[in-house]
């Protein structure tokens, strides 16, 4: 986790000091861990909270005020389908159902908490993430997976949209 902090915060601190370029740098990371007792993947999400609102206020047509006291009712339900439609896991090949727990905020960020039930023994996962491309081609979704001890990422793009973790 403190190795996932690390290249996040690099990552920030990267965007930060670029901030003053042309581009901006588009960015979200999804943390995969393996809960053996559980028999099931906990997936935690963070999305900067300004592209995700600009996405769904875009594709939706309405302001969501993520985050905010004028937050609409029907927010959650939102993210929860948006999610739905940009994400997919397979487990050994085998189609997954993520389940989406909930949402909150931390500082600039939208958290997102999912779970997905899943083998004793794993040996893929295999993950198509195409959060927030329809908004920015330049998006970039990094997947830290973990399995046991068993470390592994990914990085996803508009032209890579899924890739394959071998553990």
């Amino acid at each position: 986790m403190k190795k996932l902090f690390s290249t996040f915060t690099l990552l920030l601190i990267a965007a930060t000091l670029t901030s003053a370029g042309v581009h901006k740098y588009y960015v979200s990371v999804f943390q995969i861990e393996y809960a053996a007792k559980k028999k099931e993947l906990q997936i935690t999400g963070r999305i900067f909270i300004d592209d995700f609102e600009k996405t769904l206020d875009t594709k939706y047509g309405k302001q969501f005020y993520l985050g905010t006291p004028k937050e609409l009712p029907e927010t959650t339900a939102t993210i929860k389908q948006y999610l739905a439609d940009k994400m997919s896991l397979k487990i050994n090949g085998k189609a997954a159902v993520i389940t989406f727990l909930a949402k909150e905020i931390e500082d600039d960020q939208l958290v997102c908490y999912l779970t997905v039930p899943a083998p004793k023994k794993i040996e893929t996962i295999e993950v198509r993430n195409t959060l927030l491309f329809e908004m920015f081609r330049t998006q970039q979704n990094m997947i830290n997976a973990k399995v046991g001890t068993d470390r592994k990422s990914l990085l996803l793009t508009y032209d890579t949209p899924s890739g394959t973790i071998t553990f």
